[in-house]
């Protein structure tokens, strides 16, 4: 059967009874697919008339109550009926089909009833699923029960001549108006019962394979969903990365604005009392000294985190000039090639300088290496990153040595991280960020 194919629909784009159909009618009706086709429609029968059973009641029970203001709540939970059924049919679509359309519906917060119920209602999935509950109660059931009065009478017509002989000498009346009394007599009907079991077969896999697909068109997420869904995500982790920004920076400022001016203080203090000491108590003057000395040591320190929290080139001078400030202080020569065009985004700058120092500190604490070189470039819309050295190798993220927390710094900005570090080196980092994430 061709046409467009269904968001997430089996694999290939094709009904899978529908396929052995086209085999030919051999192999189709020496296959399992016609008993699969007939359970599948069978059972289907049965529960459609009990959800119609449902649906009656719940719809007159809304209508007799809708008086006294309580049908407007059992007819909302009509409307809901669909979500246990839809999720049912999914399960129960696993005798026709190898796959099963996933969960349409997005996960439920903690709320309460009604801001469940308002969550459900104005979900399109769960108007799609109750409309699949009508087609299931009136349509498919029908049909369902029609191919199986079907299959019962060519059964029954099959085994005519076995019938005949057990109740012979008398006359059996087979069908309204005709006895018969003979085994061979009944071998025609025996034939009809042939036909009509492999007419009820095709039936089945036309009807079954014509359910699977509409089940698949109305009880699927749609591809619009999942990127409503996905553009969510990317907006939270972003919401998320600013406010990570926003807490840094705060204390950052903090500790600029307080405890560094404080220390500051606290040097300049002890200097004025060591002079004012001099040779008085020179005992005294060698212990403010100390004093002094241990402050200026806490200063550089905080100084040093203060930097590490987010270094003021960067902020100043942008990505290359920061990156090269870190290669200064690396204890491994470390050569920077990095040529952008721009500034980049504060976000997308942020992002490339840690996962440059993380890269080189891994470096120097794991590979060994005598020389290190970083490559920076903007291709198109993204920042591509090479960090390469010649070191033993060998990183594996499962080993604990950071690229695993590199990675996922990097999914924060839909960015990804590839790494290629044979035993015996060299290991390439390669970092791409897209700078419009």
């Amino acid at each position: 059967m061709s046409g467009q194919p269904m968001p997430h629909e089996p694999s290939g784009q094709t009904i899978a009874v529908w396929e052995a159909m086209r085999s030919g009618p051999l192999p189709f009706l020496r296959s399992r697919w016609p008993l699969r086709s007939w359970a599948y429609l069978f059972s289907g029968a049965l529960f459609g008339v009990g959800v119609l059973l449902c649906l009656a009641v719940l719809v007159a029970l809304g209508v007799v109550l809708s008086v006294v203001g309580v049908g407007l709540v059992v007819l909302a939970a009509t409307a809901l009926l669909g979500i246990p059924v839809a999720r049912a049919e999914r399960r129960r679509l696993r005798l026709i089909e190898p796959t099963a359309p996933a969960d349409p519906h997005g996960p439920l917060l903690d709320m309460g009833p009604w801001g469940r119920l308002r969550t459900r209602l104005r979900e399109s999935a769960t108007w799609r699923e109750l409309g699949y509950t009508a087609l299931l109660a009136i349509v498919f059931a029908g049909a369902g029960l029609g191919v199986t009065v079907l299959l019962a009478f060519s059964g029954m017509l099959l085994v005519s001549p076995v019938v005949v002989w057990a109740l012979a000498p008398e006359t059996v009346m087979i069908i309204p108006g005709r006895a018969v009394g003979h085994p061979l007599a009944a071998l025609p009907f025996s034939l009809c019962g042939a036909l009509g079991l492999a007419l009820s077969a095709y039936a089945a896999g036309l009807l079954a394979g014509a359910q699977v697909r509409t089940a698949w068109f109305l009880l699927a997420p749609r591809e619009a969903q999942d990127d409503h869904r996905v553009i969510e995500l990317t907006r939270s982790r972003a919401r998320l990365a600013d406010a990570f920004e926003a807490e840094r920076r705060r204390i950052e400022r903090d500790l600029h604005d307080g405890a560094q001016q404080q220390l500051v203080a606290l040097t300049m203090t002890l200097g004025l009392a060591e002079m004012e000491l001099g040779a008085k108590s020179p005992a005294a003057a060698d212990l403010v000294a100390r004093g002094r000395g241990e402050a200026r040591r806490a200063l550089d320190q905080l100084r040093d985190l203060v930097r590490g929290i987010h270094p003021q080139v960067l902020t100043d001078h942008g990505l290359a000039a920061a990156v090269a400030e870190v290669a200064l202080r690396n204890p491994v020569p470390v050569t920077v090639d990095i040529d952008l065009p721009r500034r980049l985004p504060g976000q997308v700058e942020t992002m490339a300088y840690f996962a440059v120092t993380e890269a080189l500190a891994n470096a120097v604490k794991h590979s060994g290496a005598s020389a290190i070189s970083v490559v920076g470039r903007l291709e198109g819309d993204r920042l591509i990153l090479l960090i390469t050295d010649d070191g033993r190798g060998g990183a594996d993220p499962d080993k604990g040595t950071g690229l695993s927390g590199l990675a996922d710094r990097m999914a924060i900005l839909r960015g990804r991280l590839l790494v290629s570090s044979p035993v015996g080196g060299p290991t390439q980092l390669r970092v791409e960020v897209p700078c419009s994430a």
